[in-house]
């Protein structure tokens, strides 16, 4: 009996870090956002911002490995226990960001926050780091190669617009060879279209599955 493929859910991904700063009764709070593939590279770049703001008072640090989260460590540095980095994964947790880490450095500037400040400003902190960043939607693919004769070629064109897909490489030879790469779930429909438009006469090839960044809606 044929196993049931695993339903692989979309998650949002750093494509690009980013940087953002915020002060709170003087206090200097520096989020650095870098896009990780693994706790060791999570772990070198916490060490990186470390050694870089080697004068600050605390170095708080998060991150989330792999797609459903499967691995998450956060440090308070220092800052009364989870003041800093709970609420630090919290945040990227709930925006639903996979594959990053984020270290929030703090300049002490002489006045308590207290715990309410405290997680008020590492959260707000990782936030603002966030948006600073670049974002993109990663959802599980397949990338198809569609064979047609010529009289086929406008129709699966159509179809392909109607479905808002663009071909990215169409090959001319005695026939037409299109590469298509869409979500997962979309390919039944697609291949339905198809055959139904062609009258079976396209060949539909399944040639790689795998993540990519999804256009936003």
């Amino acid at each position: 009996m044929e196993e049931k493929e695993t339903v692989r859910e979309p998650y949002r991904m750093v494509l690009e870090g980013g940087q953002a700063e915020l002060v709170e009764k003087k206090s200097r709070f520096i989020a650095n956002v870098r896009p990780v593939e693994s706790e060791a590279e999570a772990v070198a770049f916490i060490d990186e911002m470390k050694k870089k703001y080697w004068d600050a008072r605390h170095n708080c640090s998060a991150f989330v490995i792999g797609t459903k989260a499967e691995l998450t460590r956060c440090s308070d540095d220092g800052e009364p226990s989870g003041t800093a980095g709970r609420p630090m994964l919290e945040v990227l947790l709930g925006e639903g960001v996979r594959n990053v880490a984020v270290v929030v450095t703090r300049y002490f500037g002489g006045v308590l926050l207290g715990t309410g400040g405290l997680v008020r400003a590492y959260s707000s902190a990782v936030k603002e780091g966030i948006a600073a960043s670049k974002i993109g939607t990663m959802r599980y693919g397949v990338r198809l190669k569609i064979c047609t004769d010529y009289n086929g070629i406008g129709k699966i064109q159509y179809i392909l617009r109607q479905n808002g897909l663009e071909a990215e490489d169409t090959v001319y030879t005695d026939q037409v060879e299109l590469t298509v790469l869409l979500a997962a779930e979309c390919v039944p429909g697609l291949k339905k279209e198809i055959t139904e438009a062609t009258a079976a006469k396209a060949g539909i090839e399944e040639v790689e599955k795998l993540y990519f960044v999804a256009p936003d809606a």
